[in-house]
């Protein structure tokens, strides 16, 4: 699994000529490569240079005499370079960074070229613009480009029935609300960079992002990546306004026609099931687990609410959203939270 697009930081004095022969000329002579001026200007007290590649690849630069280094990295002179192409030799050695961590100024400007090269290979992204910005270090990395594009394009982001436009305006409606900006890079990751297509990964990512939008509308603050003491990491904690906390995990059933499970409440009991033998059930309780049917068709959900089947585990909530906001669901066991501000249970 390769890693999202990260910032590498080179200190160091840099020149136009250390970069043709440091940078420009390794990658023309692998890949065939452009040396331009970049699309948008460059940071004030910055020069920067943009390197397209014959093969579709790019990479950004920009260097400076006395700048900002990136979190708990002094300053002076120093370069930023950000690619989803090979990374020339002299920069080999250089330490990677999350967009967070360098100086927002270059974030800012490398975000403006990376999206608009975003915008115009894909332009019906700009009807999302949060979405974009938020899975930017993923939907223009090295090795998820492609199939992070296509799961949102294609696939409507994991939501059955639908055009890419309406569950996509979901997704873009929660994010822009920036509750989970924080957190971005860790959350963005989650949806993959493999170059291989794995729906059932990526729909259970945006599981995730449906639980937190629940736990929001229904008035909680919501902290991910809980690491308990048995070394197990657990999806969120939901904490409301008098202090008072709860673990939340989630996980999200594959839908009935595509996976073995013969029946729609198999399905849920199975992907329960390798919840509770594994982390839940090291855990020891504590934990309330919400299992998301958002990928279910009506029929399959239809018969999972009107069977109304034990999970396996208790406190659970069984839910599925819809692209209009709306959300069913029903529990087992006593829930540690209020939700009814945020969805209707069946």
């Amino acid at each position: 699994m390769a890693r999202p697009l990260r910032f590498r930081y080179a200190p160091g004095s840099w020149s136009a000529s250390r970069i043709r022969d440091d940078l420009y000329g390794p990658l023309d002579a692998n890949l065939g490569a452009t040396e331009r001026d970049p699309w948008f200007a460059p940071p004030a007290g910055y020069e920067a240079r943009r390197f397209d590649m014959d093969d579709g690849s790019l990479a950004l630069f920009c260097w400076t005499d006395d700048g900002e280094g990136p979190a708990g990295v002094g300053g002076g002179p120093g370069a930023y370079w950000l690619g989803n192409t090979e990374t020339p030799s002299a920069l080999w050695r250089t330490e990677k960074y999350a967009f967070a961590d360098v100086p927002f100024p270059v974030t800012r400007w490398a975000e403006r070229e990376l999206t608009a090269v975003l915008y115009e290979e894909e332009p019906w992204l700009e009807d999302f613009p949060h979405l974009a910005w938020y899975f930017l270090p993923v939907l223009c990395s090295k090795d998820g480009a492609e199939t992070t594009r296509e799961f949102f394009r294609e696939h409507a982001a994991g939501f059955p029935d639908v055009d890419r436009f309406e569950a996509l305006g979901f997704y873009e409606q929660f994010l822009a609300t920036g509750v989970m900006d924080d957190e971005r890079e860790e959350m963005a990751s989650k949806l993959g960079t493999s170059e291989y297509m794995d729906l059932t990964r990526m729909t259970a990512t945006m599981g995730e992002f449906d639980v937190a939008r629940l736990l929001v509308n229904a008035g909680y603050d919501i902290e991910p990546e809980i690491e308990v003491s048995t070394d197990h990491v657990i999806d969120y904690r939901a904490t409301r306004a008098d202090g008072t906390s709860t673990l939340v995990e989630v996980t999200r059933p594959v839908a009935p026609n595509r996976r073995s499970a013969g029946t729609p409440s198999a399905a849920v009991r199975d992907t329960v099931e390798t919840k509770t033998s594994g982390q839940l059930e090291a855990h020891g309780g504590g934990i309330t687990l919400f299992v998301d049917c958002s990928s279910f068709p009506d029929d399959d959900w239809f018969a999972v609410r009107g069977e109304r089947p034990e999970v396996g585990h208790r406190p659970a909530v069984v839910f599925r959203s819809r692209p209009d906001g709306r959300t069913e669901a029903y529990s087992t066991g006593s829930v540690p939270l209020e939700l009814d501000a945020a969805l209707e249970w069946v």
